[in-house]
């Protein structure tokens, strides 16, 4: 019986043991391989005091290991917590605090960065090596499991965790409105119900190639890896090196015979401006989807001019429901400009927009707050019943019994087809090249610089990221700041997506009447 996420690749090592499961560059491993060696580093994870339910850090670039790492941690029974290794240290070492990591899985070449994060902090039980490669000079040894030790542990599991569909799969840490990162909590269910619409809508097959362009640490991935798993097909890694050269990018999908492309819009409208698309014919490529901004419909268009013979979905849903809503693109006419729609519910999901007054939204032209129900509501804010209460909340819909919904915050309304068309945020989350973004997160960190005196941080909307992070400072008296010091200061705080890209000193801020930062006039002054 197939219940749980790692049960994706025991099912497909069985029925397709010798086929590529997982490539990276020059690296590839099959489904066999990968099904022994996950099974070793789960037998090595529960020796070394790892349990259902706890969590395991995975602290590492994309890479084979790494998806190794994470399907190792679920087969010991544990969720695994993937950290950005882009981050900050002082950002990885609060999740790691938060969530409470045991274990932590990275790189030989990232322990010096590991051994500077958790100076000072609480140590994880083991940390557990991925590579054989020499370590650093003058690094503690002692609470160190090598990757020999994996390679010579048992390729059997050794027992089965009593692990169940609603225990935690993995926990994604975003964006937190006071200044800390939030960690959403999913349970395998979670994921099952999102990943059952997946193969039901796109029928995946093992003769397929689906890339995986997201970060580990961003939701997009977990249709990228598991839904490979699902139907035996192939995951194709896209290297770092070359994610952000669109030319490279477009040869590398048509060398690699990618035939479902997944990313964010701002990757696919690079791509349309600086791959040099025409000079491909991309035969493999069938279906290209999108999610997590808006995309500007003039690239839309060129792209499906370029490459005609693909579907396009445009995919909607927040970490904390993964897709709920999606949307198949019809031909788009020369002259439209308006956004197309995030469409209609996935199955097995239900949406529903409520108005200020509390009266569902089913006429077109009405606006309202998009609520989402069904087993693809996350469990939660890991350590946060406060949080989890503001968002989680009882169905006013329902009376009959209690039942959680989730509130995404995003205001919608519907087209004539009943499809929901976005609008915009409720509160001050953005998105930024794909990723969510509470601005707040970003005024905390530049109020914690002791020159800053007020700071108010705005989202100009730009037609090739979502949105650009502007920032306004009125410095202490005296101080001489400088958007070099601030950019610094920030880098040391936040992942490079949150860094403002412009900062402008000020005397003062223009207030409203209520003496609250008026942001709209700053936004008018752009």
């Amino acid at each position: 019986m197939v219940y749980l996420l790692q049960h994706l690749l025991v099912n497909s090592a069985r029925r397709y043991p010798d086929k590529e499961a997982v490539v990276f560059q020059d690296q590839q491993i099959t489904y066999r391989e990968l099904d022994r060696v996950t099974n070793q580093l789960a037998n090595v994870l529960r020796k070394n005091g790892v349990r259902r339910g706890d969590r395991v850090g995975i602290y590492l670039n994309k890479s084979i290991p790494a998806i190794v790492s994470i399907l190792g941690t679920l087969k010991a029974g544990a969720v695994y917590v993937p950290l950005d290794p882009r981050a900050p240290a002082e950002r990885i070492s609060y999740i790691m605090e938060n969530c409470g990591i045991r274990c932590l899985l990275t790189s030989s070449q990232k322990m010096s960065l590991v051994a500077k994060m958790l100076s000072g902090r609480p140590q994880p039980e083991r940390i557990i090596l991925t590579d054989d490669s020499p370590l650093p000079a003058g690094l503690p040894l002692e609470n160190l499991v090598s990757w020999e030790t994996v390679q010579e542990a048992p390729d059997l599991l050794e027992d089965e965790n009593p692990v169940i569909e609603t225990d935690l799969a993995y926990i994604l840490y975003t964006s937190g409105s006071t200044g800390v990162p939030k960690g959403v909590m999913i349970t395998h269910l979670n994921a099952f119900t999102f990943l059952k619409w997946v193969q039901a809508t796109f029928h995946i097959t093992p003769d397929d190639c689906l890339s995986n362009h997201a970060p580990l640490h961003f939701d997009l991935s977990i249709l990228d890896v598991f839904g490979a798993l699902n139907a035996g097909a192939t995951l194709v890694l896209v290297p770092e090196v070359i994610s952000t050269f669109p030319i490279r990018l477009a040869d590398w999908i048509e060398e690699n015979r990618i035939s479902i492309w997944y990313s964010v819009p701002s990757v696919l409208t690079m791509l349309v401006l600086h791959g040099e698309l025409e000079r491909h014919r991309f035969p493999a490529l069938r279906t290209i989807l999108f999610a997590g901004e808006v995309f500007p419909t003039k690239y839309l268009r060129r792209l499906m001019e370029l490459i005609p013979q693909a579907e396009y979905y445009n995919l909607y849903g927040p970490t904390e429901t993964n897709v709920i809503t999606y949307y198949k693109v019809e031909p788009i006419a020369p002259g439209q400009t308006k956004p197309i729609p995030i469409g209609k519910a996935c199955s097995n999901m239900e949406v529903f927009a409520l108005t200020e007054q509390g009266q569902v939204v089913s006429h077109p032209g009405e606006e309202g707050e998009l609520y989402a129900r069904g087993s693809c509501v996350a469990k939660g804010y890991w350590g946060d019943p406060e949080k989890t209460s503001k968002h989680f909340i009882t169905n006013p819909l329902q009376s009959n019994f209690p039942e959680i919904v989730y509130r995404t915050g995003d205001i919608v309304t519907l087209d004539k087809n009943g499809n929901y068309i976005y609008k915009g945020r409720r509160d001050h989350m953005i998105k930024s090249r794909g990723y969510r973004i509470e601005l707040g997160e970003i005024e905390t960190a530049l109020y914690s610089h002791s020159g800053v005196k007020e700071a108010a941080v705005v989202a100009v909307p730009d037609d090739l990221i979502g949105h650009r992070i502007y920032a306004y400072i009125v410095p202490h008296d005296g101080n001489q700041l400088t958007a070099a010091e601030l950019r610094l200061f920030c880098g040391q705080k936040l992942p490079s997506y949150m860094i403002p890209e412009k900062f402008q000193f000020r005397i003062s801020l223009p207030k409203t009447s209520t003496g609250k930062i008026d942001k709209k006039a700053l936004l008018a002054s752009v």
